[in-house]
């Protein structure tokens, strides 16, 4: 990180209604742990990690929070964002999100990833990268 600007990635955060219920199922989903929560706001990271010291996800309590419609409809709330998270076994980690209390989106678009929604309606894709994975230059082999 450079020192003069001082700008290091700390958490993408999202809104919800209940942030400690929202970050105990992406600490599921991710077997990362909860360093943090209050009636605000909750964070979830990387199992021994400092926080801050790697990219976290953050929750953010917003009483008017409407989840996102997808696929998009005229008129309705649209999502802002998603998080894609690779997976080794597509229908495996399907599974796995489900039993964390995960839905799988009704509409598919590819055999490649699936579309979910978290416990607050936020959509996210579990996406098989086995070419990825098998690449010297992906971190996460």
């Amino acid at each position: 990180m450079s020192k003069e600007h001082g700008i290091k990635l700390y958490a993408l955060t999202l809104d919800c209604k209940d942030p400690h219920e929202l970050a105990k199922f992406y600490a599921a989903l991710l077997q990362w742990e909860i360093p943090f929560y209050d009636e605000e706001y909750a964070c979830v990271g990387a199992p021994g990690a400092a926080q801050g010291a790697y990219p976290g996800i953050t929750f953010q309590r917003n009483p008017e929070y409407k989840p996102p419609v997808w696929p998009a409809e005229p008129g309705a709330q649209q999502q802002m964002a998603h998080m894609d998270f690779a997976v080794y076994d597509l229908e495996k980690a399907v599974q796995h999100a489900i039993q964390c209390g995960a839905a799988m989106a009704d509409q598919q678009f590819s055999d490649g990833w699936r579309v979910m929604f978290d416990p607050a309606g936020h959509p996210f894709c579990l996406c098989k990268m086995s070419p990825l994975f098998e690449s010297a230059v992906f971190a996460l082999r």
